[in-house]
């Protein structure tokens, strides 16, 4: 008989399943037109820098420049399995920091990966910290930063 409580996209996994340099690449993206209407309408952004062509092309710049928080919601853990790997685990998102390092450019194709970069055990949970890393359709790292999690251990 079919139990849906078995229906898992990936298995689950505790804070001691988790281990330093693991990564966990997120599916790709091209920063279309579409995709800087739908950043501008959920963020109210209407700087023209990110949303006005020709007001790109008069300051030197090929096309619309991404918003950094545009680039920055490509490396969502959410958009991989690692959400479906904490679903009985996960406890809290705890921060994220990030760092925009080249511009971004509509037409630009993000590949955005997670890192496993520490381990932090505590008594009932541990903190898992993963670097977040961008880079572009070039091999060029346009964004880095560091998001923590806290998991439940077994």
């Amino acid at each position: 008989m079919f139990d849906p409580s078995q229906h898992r996209l990936a298995p689950q996994r505790w804070f001691e399943d988790f281990a330093l340099g693991e990564i966990f690449n997120l599916p790709s993206r091209t920063m279309t037109d579409g995709i800087f209407a739908a950043f501008q309408a959920a963020s109210g952004d209407n700087h023209p820098i990110h949303y006005d062509a020709e007001f790109c092309r008069r300051h030197g710049m090929p096309g619309m420049l991404a918003h950094g928080y545009q680039v920055a919601i490509q490396s969502c853990a959410g958009a991989g399995l690692f959400p479906f790997m904490v679903e009985e685990s996960l406890k809290a998102f705890l921060d994220q920091s990030t760092r925009f390092l080249a511009p971004v450019f509509v037409g630009d194709t993000l590949y955005p990966r997670l890192i496993v970069a520490e381990l932090t055990p505590q008594r009932t949970t541990g903190v898992l910290a993963m670097r977040s890393e961008i880079h572009n359709q070039k091999g060029v790292l346009v964004m880095d930063g560091t998001q923590r999690y806290l998991l439940r251990r077994r």
